[in-house]
């Protein structure tokens, strides 16, 4: 009795890592020929296995999402007294290294169709910039939870202004956009290895790019900007960066198995999706024509006029199951950190990031989810909405 019960109550969590088992044979050659340090032949291949999956010249791999986007920021000399605009509905992460270099974020809405940059509030901000003399040196667009936002929209607008684009698909390696792997729509794009991530190197990140030129001066960067010299020298700043060979040949055996971690997350969202979009009030993150999201997280708006009971509360009775749930990200023009920052809604009446975070549940969603815990999940939800309520059909 006390062991089913400990059973029925173990902890459920958002999204923990999932190891392969591939992973011990390239962490095993990096003990075997005592290849601890940063750097190493680990990290080479990641690098280039990486590249060759989504399709780019260059790949840089570094310790975190974070120094990705902060290495793409100063490579474009984004500084004191410049502007970079940015997603508003996603982590902290994504504008942190805007305000490292000194710089000024400006959010952007999101819209409906993919809850990522609204093309709409971009023109707007875009226009606004132009006028006032004060174009952004950088925009930063973010695909949130795998879904890639509306890409040919948004470059087109920044081509009009010749703006770079950073594209922040640290939630969406595996996704894809019109046939084109994510990630890839920019002068840079970035990817997170992040514990909780698609796969894993425990804490890394990658820059990718097609510019040799960009790529050799982000390995300088990322190495302290050391200067060809027989001592140590250096003059301009750098960073310490470098991703530990250990952990890119924990990457290399994640990657191995990508295909099969977003087939297990999209048939995770499937299975919600089945059982759940039958209640009335709940409404899941759209997938847009012509794309595939790696589905990361999967992520319902709840109704509370509908179903009886507000997003939090359904958080609420998750936890008190031991299941971990999330609300949406707060949007960083909600954050007491940049309450000074401009922002541009989707339209003058409808601010959709706001809208998604009032609204927004993120549930447990890793790919070593079983059915029996998945099915826990959802029996939960639907004993705290109103199930009378359900739709016909």
């Amino acid at each position: 009795m006390r062991l089913s019960q400990t059973i029925s109550n173990k902890r459920i969590y958002l999204s923990p890592p999932h190891m392969s088992g591939r992973e011990m044979k390239y962490v095993q050659e990096a003990f075997q020929t005592n290849w601890i340090a940063p750097l190493g032949p680990n990290v080479d291949a990641f690098e280039k296995e990486i590249a060759q999956k989504v399709g780019v010249n260059e790949a840089i791999a570094v310790s975190s999402g974070t120094a990705a986007i902060h290495l793409a920021l100063s490579l474009l000399g984004v500084g004191k007294g410049d502007t970079v605009f940015c997603s508003t509905l996603t982590f902290v992460a994504s504008a942190n290294p805007i305000l490292y270099q000194g710089a000024e974020p400006v959010f952007i809405d999101s819209e409906p169709d993919t809850w990522n940059m609204s093309p709409k509030a971009l023109q707007r901000a875009l226009q606004d910039a132009f006028v006032n003399g004060k174009l952004p040196k950088a925009v930063i667009v973010v695909n949130l939870y795998g879904q890639s936002a509306k890409m040919d929209e948004i470059v087109s607008l920044c081509n009009v202004y010749e703006l770079p684009v950073i594209e922040d698909a640290a939630e969406s390696l595996g996704s894809s956009y019109k046939g084109k792997p994510s990630g890839t729509f920019g002068v840079m794009g970035v990817f997170s290895f992040n514990g909780n991530k698609i796969i894993t190197t425990s804490g890394g990140g990658m820059l990718i790019t097609n510019d040799k030129i960009l790529a050799e001066k982000a390995r300088f960067l990322a190495t302290q900007a050391r200067d060809q010299a027989i001592h140590y020298q250096h003059s301009q700043l750098g960073y310490n960066y470098r991703l530990s060979n250990i952990l890119a040949g924990i990457g290399r055996g994640q990657l191995e198995v990508l295909e099969e971690r977003v087939q297990a997350r999209r048939d995770i969202f499937d299975l919600y999706y089945k059982d759940l979009s039958i209640v009335n009030g709940i409404q899941f993150m759209p997938e847009l024509t012509d794309t595939i999201s790696n589905r990361w997280l999967t992520a319902l708006l709840i109704n509370e006029k509908e179903t009886g009971i507000h997003a939090n509360e359904v958080i609420e009775a998750l936890a008190k199951e031991n299941i971990e749930a999330r609300p949406v990200w707060k949007p960083l023009h909600m954050q007491p950190l940049f309450h000074d920052c401009k922002y541009f809604r989707h339209s003058e009446t409808e601010d959709v990031a706001a809208y998604l975070f009032d609204k927004g549940v993120c549930l447990p969603s890793g790919s070593n989810l079983t059915p029996e815990e998945q099915s826990r999940i959802i029996s939960c939800i639907k004993q705290h909405t109103n199930e009378m309520l359900v739709k016909e059909g």
